[in-house]
């Protein structure tokens, strides 16, 4: 059988349309969103944002959320975190977002961390962490040559921008940062 020009010309493009539309970067495949990111995202709603101010840790700033659909009136509520991370070039704005349900998963596991984890020692190099929907990440290393447990909080999965190391005192204070919100939802 032979093919056209034009025959193979078509089903050219349609091989390259094809693998651009199954294409993905492993950042946007892997990538889950959070309830209150896909809230924002519904069209035909007029979207009201409260921003509540908790506090911050590690030059992270910390809000309470409430997203309310002013045409339904349904609302959700979280939790924001954002950092401003600048470099020589340029400055840019690192945000992640805790869902309500996610919350006491997360200060479960500082507790666990702090309880358990931190007074262990290791032989070789391991990572514990939490991880939530839109991979915002919360958790420790050990550091086999200081010989102790390093913590940290990291906004976007796939960014090493947006790591924050943190002290021992700053996940008391994150922790704390997690109770005020809970009080905020009710």
């Amino acid at each position: 059988m032979k093919l056209s020009a034009t025959g193979i010309l078509i089903f050219a493009l349609a091989f390259i349309v094809s693998l651009s539309c199954f294409s993905q970067t492993p950042a946007a495949a892997a990538r889950d969103k959070s309830n209150i990111e896909k809230f924002t995202e519904k069209s035909g709603v007029l979207l009201e944002k409260t921003y509540l101010s908790i506090g911050s840790v590690g030059g992270v700033k910390v809000e309470v959320l409430v997203l309310t659909d002013l045409m339904v009136n349904s609302k959700i509520t979280g939790v924001r975190f954002e950092m401003e991370k600048v470099t020589s070039y340029s400055t840019s704005t690192k945000v992640a977002f805790l869902d309500q349900d996610e919350i006491d998963g997360l200060a479960k596991s500082l507790g666990i961390l702090k309880a358990k984890v931190f007074q262990s020692k290791r032989d070789t190099y391991t990572e514990i962490n939490f991880r939530s929907r839109s991979g915002f990440e919360a958790g420790a290393f050990y550091d086999t040559d200081k010989g102790k447990w390093a913590t940290f909080m990291k906004l976007e999965r796939f960014d090493r921008d947006s790591q924050v190391f943190l002290t021992p005192e700053d996940f008391d204070t994150l922790a704390g940062l997690l109770e005020r919100a809970r009080l905020n939802f009710k």
